[in-house]
């Protein structure tokens, strides 16, 4: 009898002492696919390799907004991620949902990690009332990128390229070539209809989207673009498409790309995340590419611009050992080893100060100064409520008004003062109604 007991406490014992040993298992949602989502891949495997106390599981959910409904039903259904890729504009949306745990907790209690590593400029995004309540991850800011050959042939100096608004306008109308029939061969600048774009020549011009300090200072409860800061920018865009040196690249990002590396237009504002790409498409038609800061318009106090991407957010799923576990993968991603690695092979700039250090002294920049131009324009940006961005669980529909608005504009439906008028009471009436639930 008493050999079968003690039989039995060996096997008790070994098998508790299996389980104490297994790893603890996380799952990462991602909302990068291609390139991108083979690069999340490989990080997650190194960590994989080198932590063999957890394993990390990431797969892709979709599109930043597919990723965000996709989170929202797996919670409701009890079966959420432990970490999830959300973009910047559900950063709100994340924070009222009550569904996370921010990792401002970690980092007072975890002495190891020195939050003043992370780039100011991204780090004020993610923190609101003193909290980090997400890890930056794949930072991005809208940068101009033109055809240097293009500006040579127009008489142009490539070297020099515009810094404010006007001056821009004038390049651009430089750089628009008609034919013999007088048809447009070649235009000057070109853009998709984002509204991301609207928000960043609202900051460089230190101007706000929303009340209370762009809901920094209290939950925004109105829209505040409807302002000479956000009639400029109309007027700025409008002014271009009607004199016929902009071509509107439509809703989206793909088709305006498609105008730029085609050399139908010289200039295009897009991501800093797609500078390796356009590197590629400059290499295959044949043309030098360069990379300019986002002009502001002359006499305006300027102000920067805002991060755009996305940053990783932990689930309360009510396990200790798996936050701890999510909480080591999110310092490892930080470090300065697998930022310098993101960067290189992605576009978006590290998020790390020593990985900037590291990757100028390495020669990085000096060999693509295509990237340095992105990481320099984010630095030089004053941290003020405008850069730091907008706060409000309805950003993505006021994105969508905005870019209606900008639509209405070009097809001559509305003045651009009447279509920022319309977009902001779209707006208010969104952002009340999201407010009464709260």
């Amino acid at each position: 009898m008493w050999r079968k007991v003690l039989t039995f406490g060996v096997l008790v014992v070994f098998a508790a002492s299996f389980l104490l040993a297994a790893p603890v298992t996380i799952h990462f949602w991602h909302a990068m696919n291609g390139p991108l989502g083979a690069m999340v891949q490989k990080l997650v495997s190194e960590f994989n390799q080198t932590h063999t106390n957890i394993v990390v599981k990431a797969d892709y959910a979709g599109s930043y907004s597919e990723t965000l409904s996709k989170t929202i039903a797996a919670v409701k259904g009890g079966n959420p991620p432990d970490l999830v890729q959300i973009y910047d504009i559900g950063t709100q949306m994340m924070i009222d949902s009550g569904v996370i745990v921010p990792i401002q907790k970690f980092i007072d209690q975890d002495k190891t990690f020195d939050v003043n590593t992370l780039i100011p400029q991204v780090r004020g995004y993610y923190t609101v009332g003193g909290k980090l309540y997400s890890m930056p991850f794949n930072s991005s800011n809208p940068v101009i990128y033109y055809n240097k050959t293009l500006f040579e042939k127009a008489g142009l100096n490539p070297n020099d390229p515009p810094t404010t608004w006007e001056g821009f306008k004038e390049v651009a109308k430089k750089l628009t070539v008609k034919n013999a029939d007088g048809k447009t061969v070649q235009y000057g600048f070109t853009s998709g209809l984002v509204g991301w774009f609207f928000e960043q020549y609202m900051a460089v011009q230190n101007a706000l989207m929303f009340n209370n300090e762009n809901g920094r200072a209290g939950r925004a409860t109105k829209s505040a673009f409807d302002s000479p800061a956000g009639l400029r920018v109309f007027n700025f865009w409008n002014d271009m498409v009607q004199s016929g040196v902009m071509i509107n690249g439509g809703p989206g990002w793909d088709n305006a790309n498609g105008i730029f590396a085609s050399q139908k237009a010289a200039m295009l504002l897009d991501s800093t995340s797609d500078v390796g790409m356009m590197l590629r498409q400059a290499k295959e038609g044949h043309f030098e590419l360069g990379v300019m800061a986002l002009p502001h318009p002359a006499g305006v106090p300027y102000g920067g611009v805002i991060i755009g991407g996305a940053s990783i957010w932990m689930i309360n799923t009510h396990n200790t050992m798996k936050e701890k576990a999510a909480w080591e993968f999110l310092k490892w991603l930080e470090q300065t080893e697998q930022q310098v690695q993101w960067s290189e092979g992605t576009g978006y700039f590290p998020i790390n100060k020593n990985s900037l250090t590291k990757m100028m002294y390495q020669g990085f920049y000096a060999k693509h100064p295509q990237y340095l131009t992105t990481v320099f324009q984010l630095l030089m940006s004053n941290v003020t409520p405008a850069t730091r961005g907008g706060l409000t669980g309805v950003f993505p529909k006021v994105r969508a008004t905005i870019e209606q608005a900008l639509s209405k504009t070009f097809d001559h439906a509305m003045t651009p003062a009447q279509a920022l008028k319309w977009a902001q009471d779209q707006a208010d009436s969104a952002i009340a109604e999201y407010n009464s639930l709260y």
